[in-house]
């Protein structure tokens, strides 16, 4: 066994860590699997353990910081310094459970970036090579990590020039601007949908449901360039409309927009836009009775559903949640769109109808939600309707 015991327990040096996951696990850390080449790319329910793992600088706080944008739902118990001495406080040290729905390949990668990091220390040299391993390891989630800055810093052990170099390579990689990515979503997949003008029907469907239920304070999540917002304004039922999105060029195409309906001052003044993403706790949209999320969930990538499920359903808790998402077995129906490919290149996965309820069920039933399944748009006897929505209440 590498490293030594911590009262009692055993510890393993940080970076030894990462070199053992790369011995025992390399295969599966590269994404593979000959048996079943096919599961190795399935996201599954995976809980990993690290009974004893030292967090230097940041403690809990930073641990979360780095695991909770990734998807993972992070349980950490603090160990003291010394049981027998209580008298001398908390140690460094953490057992860390990390459970998310994701592939076993990216669990390992991030386990292999990230506890060298809470450790902060390495114990052999580091040199360009660790440059490549970071980037490697890092490839398809370190570029948009919130805290990339502080990753690249610390696993390089904070030499200059390679976290310059580091820092240089993962901005070449995030290039796309969520602004025109945004607008590209939605002139390129109105015009695919334009056929069975659902849009439109999308909209009047998820206005419908919030005014049955009675809802006078509603959040829209990733409100694009504000068309339900603008339908919601133009209703007196609803005392406070707030729309929030990432793309800061579509906030104000929105503002535009709802300039232009030249509402009275009183009814203006209810509605308001954020600049802001869905998958960080924002105590902004906590409290409403109602958040809409139409046409959001499947730009998100798969490891970040954990964290948007535990932004919506389990700290905004809103009273009800109108969310819809494409129904993939529809998109044979689409002429124009080629066999096995997205309605839109930005879609990072796009859900069966048993695939969406199987979700829906499942974040259901552990936030305290009870949901209704709706399909959307004229239904096909044999691929079901283009769209699909799900209504969620609280309790």
């Amino acid at each position: 066994m590498l490293g030594q015991y911590v009262n009692d327990r055993p510890y393993v040096a940080s970076s030894f860590l990462s070199v053992a996951i790369a011995q025992v696990f390399g295969s599966a850390l590269a994404g593979g699997c000959k048996g079943k080449p096919e599961l190795a790319d399935t996201p599954i329910p995976l809980t990993a353990r690290v009974a004893a793992l030292p967090c230097r600088r940041g403690g809990e706080v930073f641990l979360r910081k780095l695991f909770e944008p990734l998807g993972y739902r992070v349980t950490a118990t603090r160990h003291p310094l010394d049981e027998r001495f209580p008298e001398w406080g908390d140690g460094p040290y953490f057992t860390v459970d990390l459970s998310a729905t994701t592939r076993l390949a990216d669990l390992l990668s991030h386990l292999y970036v990230l506890v060298p990091v809470l450790d902060d220390e390495k114990h052999y040299w580091v040199g360009p090579d660790e440059v490549d391993k970071l980037l490697r390891h890092g490839e398809g989630w370190l570029a948009a990590h919130p805290e990339k800055e502080a990753i690249t810093a610390r696993y390089l052990r904070r030499h200059g020039q390679l976290v310059k170099s580091a820092l240089a390579k993962l901005a070449a990689d995030d290039e796309t601007d969520p602004d025109d990515a945004a607008h590209e979503h939605g002139a390129a997949e109105e015009q695919l949908e334009e056929k069975v003008n659902l849009h439109e029907l999308r909209l009047a469907a998820v206005l419908g449901v919030l005014k049955a239920v009675g809802a006078e304070r509603v959040v829209d999540l990733g409100c694009g360039e504000g068309k339900l917002l603008r339908l919601l304004a133009g209703e007196p039922q609803f005392a406070e409309v707030v729309g929030l999105d990432v793309s800061a060029r579509s906030l104000e195409i929105a503002k535009h927009r709802l300039d232009r309906l030249r509402l009275p001052p009183d009814r203006r003044d209810r509605v308001k836009l954020l600049h802001g993403a869905m998958t960080y706790r924002d105590a902004r949209i906590e409290g409403f009775d109602a958040a809409a999320v139409v046409e959001v969930i499947e730009h998100l990538d798969p490891p970040r559903l954990g964290a948007f499920e535990r932004v919506l359903f389990g700290c905004a808790r809103p009273g009800r949640v109108v969310l819809t998402t494409p129904n993939r077995e529809y998109n044979v129906r689409f002429e124009n769109l080629p066999a096995g490919k997205f309605r839109h290149a930005d879609h990072r996965f796009e859900w069966t109808r048993a695939e969406f309820r199987a979700w829906a069920e499942a974040v259901a039933a552990e936030y305290g939600y009870a949901v209704q399944i709706e399909p959307l748009g004229g239904v096909d006897a044999e691929v079901g309707a283009p769209s699909q929505m799900g209504v969620f209440t609280r309790g």
